[in-house]
């Protein structure tokens, strides 16, 4: 059954608890990444309803495959792709992700806009091991950032070391700080936003706060300077987050009425038009979102030390910075 074609199964009792797409890559005989393919197409039913990657088996669902996936499975591939290490040893290393690169395989019209140039393929390039738990378009991958967001980001090079860091982002014992740049000036000096998210019914590649039922959130914000110049009011804000969820800071602050400085996902402009009249374009633009993890704080998964980091803005920020208030 390699190529998944067209068939049927019954799930057996003893998988019962499992994952859908944990328990099908071994009856199909095909990866968990072509599983997941046939989950996004719609091609794998269970009791007569389109099945859901995360569908907790009960044992006895009947299951049909209706027909072979239409594009060929993501794979990671190593690539002589330039990181910057800010951290690095036998157990894990932290990366100073730039912004644009994808973490790990995925959407794209054509296979190298899939699985080209993202970071797994950087670190297979750089690394000699990486750890195998996120399965293998996922190697050493333990928690993520958006395609567009910048800064540190974990990985680990063993199972063992993997498995102690997802259980300290579990517990929310990493700390995570960021730092965002949004349209407006918020009221309020510090604030928590506890909104829970879920994925848009509409517009698929979005997330929200406005159903009920999705994934609980938590977002703490400290405004750091409010700006004002040429291009309208803006806020600096540091953001800890206790939870990660899919762009839980953009849809959270986007939520209040301030999304991020680029993020036209969530409804910032695409450009900034010059309201006042003095010297500079009339109108700028940010190919990305003003968003920067810029410092990170974890127990290492062997000594138990305490390894605490911190990231600058890149440049192309702090330049922006400057044009939205040349006073800073």
């Amino acid at each position: 059954m390699a190529d998944a074609q067209s068939s049927s199964l019954s799930v057996p009792p003893e998988a019962a608890g499992q994952r859908l797409d944990q328990f099908l890559p071994g009856p199909l005989q095909v990866s968990r990444a072509r599983v997941q393919q046939l989950l996004q197409e719609q091609k794998i039913v269970v009791n007569g309803s389109p099945g859901k990657a995360s569908l907790k088996l009960r044992g006895g669902e009947s299951i049909q495959i209706i027909g072979p996936a239409s594009r060929p499975p993501l794979r990671a591939m190593a690539e002589e792709i330039p990181l910057a290490i800010a951290y690095e040893d036998d157990d894990l290393a932290v990366i100073d992700k730039p912004a644009g690169m994808m973490v790990h395989a995925g959407a794209g019209a054509t296979d190298d806009q899939r699985n080209r140039g993202t970071l797994v393929n950087a670190l297979l390039h750089h690394f000699a091991t990486l750890s195998g738990v996120g399965g293998e378009t996922r190697p050493g991958i333990v928690h993520r950032l958006d395609k567009d967001t910048s800064g540190l980001i974990v990985v680990a090079k063993n199972d063992d070391a993997h498995r102690k860091l997802a259980s300290q982002f579990a517990r929310r014992e990493v700390k995570k700080t960021y730092v965002a740049l949004v349209h407006g000036w918020m009221k309020k000096d510090h604030g928590t936003i506890s909104a829970s998210i879920s994925r848009d019914r509409v517009r698929r590649t979005r997330m929200t706060t406005r159903l009920s039922g999705g994934r609980e959130a938590v977002s703490h914000y400290r405004v750091v300077r409010r700006l004002e110049g040429p291009y309208g009011k803006f806020t600096v804000v540091e953001v800890k987050i206790d939870t990660g969820r899919t762009h839980q800071i953009r849809v959270h602050l986007a939520s209040l009425g301030h999304p991020v400085v680029g993020d036209s996902l969530y409804g910032a402009p695409k450009e900034l038009r010059r309201g006042t009249p003095v010297a500079g374009p009339a109108v700028i633009g940010l190919n990305r979102n003003f968003l920067h993890a810029a410092k990170l704080q974890l127990t290492h998964p062997r000594t138990g030390d305490e390894i605490s980091l911190e990231s600058p803005l890149p440049r192309e920020l702090q330049y922006f910075l400057a044009r939205v208030s040349p006073a800073v």
